[in-house]
Formats: structure tokens, sequence, C-alpha cells
């Protein structure tokens, strides 16, 4: 049975007062909890995970942007302490969750945050919090992405940045899907690390033979669909070495640099480039999909969607948490977390 936890009428949260890549942009407040609305719940967070969204929404640079001050963070986990009303809202009470933040609201680099009943989903007793506070922006999307090579009948794929923690989940999908990949790296110790997971093609981008390597075995494999999250330079370059008609879904912006495109890669060679975000993706699906999605991903979260913690961080040390994963993404997620248990 669920601990009983005692609710509080404050609480502390790390609160963003300005966009900007600045110190202090962010700060330890004390709250109020405020009445929830039918329909609402309020959880008391275990962990909030630390996503490129996040930073970029930090920074004023995503497409989500709420007024200040707000307390960051697209997703976490925790237990659901106090419903607002509405039976879906009534039936989550002292069940541990994953959820993701309200668009107008507070995240859940918090003690407490209040969000949708529908935003959140039961934890069965085998996924951990910690888990779960990662269930929702790479599972999901690394589920759609793979779902749209399947759907658009793609033979393989290809796509940057694969050494990141949604790199490595759809490696893992895809293997066990049996859709080949061509994976794209910078440096030898993230290729040495995806070739230990199963991968069987890999370039490094810093090859001088990169472009050859990349036109003769996309050809050869007839990958048709470019998934990238990096932007700039390697788009159009990588796009220019596959075969004629593929196109690319880019769903990041790590370089934050505008992506190079001649011309004639879609006049001549019917080459295209579209974009995918979670946040427009997930409102055109169904409910029933959603469930049935995340009923999925919550059956793979041990070994296919399983995400490597490389740190957690106290809520005081949000703004350390979130330094070390701006450095290095590739290490594994970092939480900012409560620490409590059940």
């Amino acid at each position: 049975m669920a601990k009983k936890f005692e609710l509080p009428e404050s609480y502390l949260a790390y609160e963003l007062k300005e966009y900007s890549n600045e110190p202090g942009r962010a700060k330890i407040v004390e709250k109020q909890i405020r009445p929830l609305k039918k329909g609402e719940v309020l959880l008391k967070v275990h962990s909030g995970s630390i996503n490129p969204s996040d930073l970029m929404f930090m920074r004023g640079l995503y497409g989500i942007k709420k007024k200040l001050p707000a307390v960051p963070g697209f997703e976490g986990s925790g237990l659901v302490v106090k419903s607002g009303g509405g039976w879906r809202a009534n039936s989550l009470v002292g069940k541990p969750v994953a959820c993701v933040a309200p668009n107008k609201g507070d995240g859940p680099y918090a003690e407490y945050m209040i969000t949708d009943a529908y935003s959140c989903f039961a934890l069965n007793k085998d996924v951990t919090l910690e888990q779960g506070a990662c269930l929702f922006v790479n599972p999901f999307t690394a589920w759609a992405l793979l779902d749209q090579v399947i759907r658009e009948k793609h033979k393989a794929y290809v796509q940057t940045a694969a050494a990141s923690a949604l790199g490595r989940m759809i490696l893992r999908l895809s293997n066990k899907k049996g859709i080949p990949g061509i994976h794209i790296v910078r440096r030898k110790e993230q290729a040495d690390l995806l070739k230990s997971l199963g991968a069987e093609h890999v370039l490094d981008s810093n090859s001088p033979n990169f472009d050859r390597e990349l036109r003769v075995l996309s050809n050869k494999l007839n990958a048709t669909i470019m998934l990238d999250a990096v932007a700039g330079e390697i788009t159009g370059r990588a796009l220019a070495a596959l075969p004629y008609g593929s196109k690319c879904v880019v769903y990041g912006a790590l370089s934050e640099e505008p992506i190079s495109y001649h011309a004639g890669l879609g006049i001549f060679q019917d080459k295209k480039i579209e974009g995918y975000w979670l946040s427009s993706w997930m409102p055109q699906q169904s409910p029933f999909k959603i469930w049935r999605i995340s009923s999925e991903i919550g059956s793979l979260l041990g070994k296919e969607f399983q995400t490597e913690i490389a740190a957690k961080y106290p809520l005081k040390e949000a703004d350390k948490a979130i330094e070390e994963y701006a450095q290095n993404m590739t290490r594994g997620k970092v939480l900012i977390s409560n620490g409590w248990e059940l």
C-alpha cells in the first residue's frame, strides 16, 4: 500500500524568472498549493527528467513559452496525493504515476506539481519512479518516429545523434522489429558504444569518407528516411547522400544552426524535409491509441526503452543538475529528484 503523505500549505520549487542562458535565471522559491480544478491531480513529485527540450525552453528557444515566472520541466514521476474530482482523477489517488506537465502550468522541478489526470499514467510495480520520470518524451518520440518508418514502408532509416538516449532507444526498438538502421555519430567512443548495443552500421560524420560511405550504404539498404535531431550542416549533407525520393524528419535542433538545403535536392531528386514535434503529435492521437502505446512502452521499459540514469540531484542543486546534463547528454539522463521512497 502506498505511503500517505500529509499535505503542506506550501512547497519548494525551482522557478524560472527569465528566459536566458545566464546564471541566476531560476531560483528556489516557496510556493502555495492552489485549489485543484475538476480533472486535475496534485502530484508529490519524486523526479523530474532533464531533456534537450527543457534546456531550450529555459533559454526561450522552444516551441512552448509559458508566462513567467514558471517552474520548468516537461516530464516527471511521483505519487498522486489529491484529486480535484472526476472519475479519472479520483482513480489515480494513491498511485505512483509518470506524467507530463501542463502547457500553461508549472513543471516537475519542484516538490509538488498540478497537472491534468489524463496526462498521468499509473506505473506498474516493475517500473521504478526513476524510469517513470523518463517515460514520455524519449520513448513516445522513438515509438512515433519508428512507427512512421514502418507506416511509410521505408526499407531502412538513417539517424543522427545516434548515441543520445533517444538514439539508443530507436536503435534497440528497430533491432527488435528487424528494421535496418544507419547510425551517425561524431566520435569513435560513440561508435563503439552503439556497436556494443547491436548496431551493425555506424558512421562517423567526421570521417573524410563519410559522404561516400553514407551514399553507398544508404543505397545498398534503400534507406530513404532520415531521423534528424541535429539540424544545421549535417542535415542537407546527409540528405544529399540518400537515395532519390528520400525524406528527412527533423525532430531536434541540437546544433542550433539553420539547415543547409540545396534547391536541387528538391527539384531534381525529390527530397523533402519535414518536422516532428511530440507536443503536436500527441493531441492528434486518440485516447485509446495513447493508452495502447503507453502500455507497449511500459512493457519495453526494461530493455528497449530503458533509460540510463547518469546522475540524480536534489532540488536545491537543480542548477548543477542542468549544467551537468547540458555538458554531456550522451552519458545518460540527469534527474532532479526529491529522494523519498514509497
